[in-house]
C-alpha cells in the first residue's frame, strides 16, 4: 500500500528544552500549530492552511467540518504548512513550548491512529489528519477535569507530540488498568480503552487538593504519561506571581518576606 503522507526524516536536539529538526525533500511538507516554528532554510515556503492539510480532495463543506472539529479542542481553524520548493534537501525546526520531551510517533507502527492530549500536538508530516476523538461515553467530555477532550492523529506518516517534564512509557497487558491524572496523559495507542472515573470520598473531594476525576486506561496498548502538564505549570506560576504592588512571595527563601531582608533584597 502506498503512503498517503509525506515521508520526512528528523532529528531531535536538546535535553530539557528540545526542538525537532525535520529534513524535507523537494515538494515535501510538514504542518504545525501556530507558535511552534523555530527556524528554517531558504526555499521553504510557509503557507497558512485551513485545517490540517489532509483534506485537499474534499469539498468546501468537508474542509469546514474537518477544521471545525479542531475548534472543539480549543485549537485554531488554521495551521501552517512548510513546503520545500527548492531543489535539494532543506531543514525546518520546531521547538517545545515549555520544558519536557518531544515524542516522535510513527503512525504506520500504531495502526494508523494515535490518541493524544489536545494540547500535545507539535507538528506532523503533511497528510496526517489532526482531529477530535469523539467519545462513546458522555462522561468523558463533561467531567474530564483538565480538558479531557482528546485529539486523534491519523495517517501513516510521522507526527510529533510534546510531553511536559519527564516522559513515562507504560506497556499495558490485556486487561491491565492504569489510573492517571487526566492532565498527565500525553497519549496512547488506539487499542487502549479509556474512561473517566470519579475519585469519590468526601475527604478526597474537599480536602485532598486533587481533581475530582482521574482517567482509567485499560490495555492492551502503549500509554505515554507526562510529569508536568502545562495546566499544572501555569497554576504554579500564577500562584507565585506578584499581586497588587508587585511584591513577590520571596522565592528561594523559606523565610518569605523576612528572607528578603537577610538576602539583601530590600525592595519595599
Amino acid at each position: 500500500m502506498s503512503s498517503t503522507n509525506h515521508e520526512i526524516d528528523y532529528e531531535i536536539y536538546g535535553e530539557e528544552m528540545q526542538y525537532v529538526e525535520i529534513e524535507l525533500d523537494p515538494q515535501e511538507a510538514v504542518v504545525a500549530e501556530a507558535g511552534s516554528f523555530m527556524m528554517m532554510d531558504t526555499d521553504i515556503k510557509m503557507d497558512t492552511i485551513f485545517g490540517d492539510g489532509s483534506n485537499q480532495d474534499r469539498g468546501v463543506l468537508g474542509k469546514i467540518f474537518s477544521a471545525g472539529k479542531r475548534v472543539l479542542t480549543g485549537e485554531s481553524l488554521f495551521m501552517t504548512a512548510f513546503l520545500n520548493v527548492g531543489q535539494g534537501k532543506k531543514l525546518v525546526s520546531f521547538a517545545s513550548p515549555y520544558p519536557g520531551k518531544i515524542l516522535p510517533i510513527d503512525l504506520s507502527e500504531k495502526g494508523g491512529k494515535f490518541i493524544c492530549q489536545k494540547d500535545a500536538f507539535l507538528c506532523a508530516a503533511k497528510g496526517v489528519s489532526v482531529g477530535i476523538e469523539f467519545s462513546k461515553r458522555l462522561g468523558r467530555g463533561l467531567f474530564g477535569g483538565e480538558g479531557f477532550i482528546m485529539q486523534k492523529l491519523e495517517g501513516d506518516g510521522m507526527a510529533f507530540v510534546h510531553a511536559g517534564g519527564t516522559l513515562a512509557k507504560k506497556e499495558l497487558a490485556p486487561g491491565e488498568v492504569l489510573k492517571v491524572d487526566t492532565g498527565c496523559i500525553v497519549g496512547f495507542s488506539q487499542t487502549v480503552d479509556y474512561d473517566i472515573e470519579f475519585i469519590g470520598g468526601i475527604r478526597n473531594t474537599v480536602f485532598g487538593g486533587e481533581g475530582l476525576f482521574f482517567a482509567t486506561l485499560r490495555g492492551p496498548g502503549t500509554v505515554y504519561i507526562q510529569s508536568l502538564p502545562f495546566s499544572r505549570l501555569a497554576g504554579r506560576v500564577w500562584a507565585a506571581a506578584p499581586r497588587g504592588g508587585g511584591k513577590d512571595k520571596g522565592e528561594g527563601s523559606i523565610l518569605g518576606g523576612l528572607g528578603d531582608l537577610l538576602d539583601g533584597d530590600n525592595r519595599f
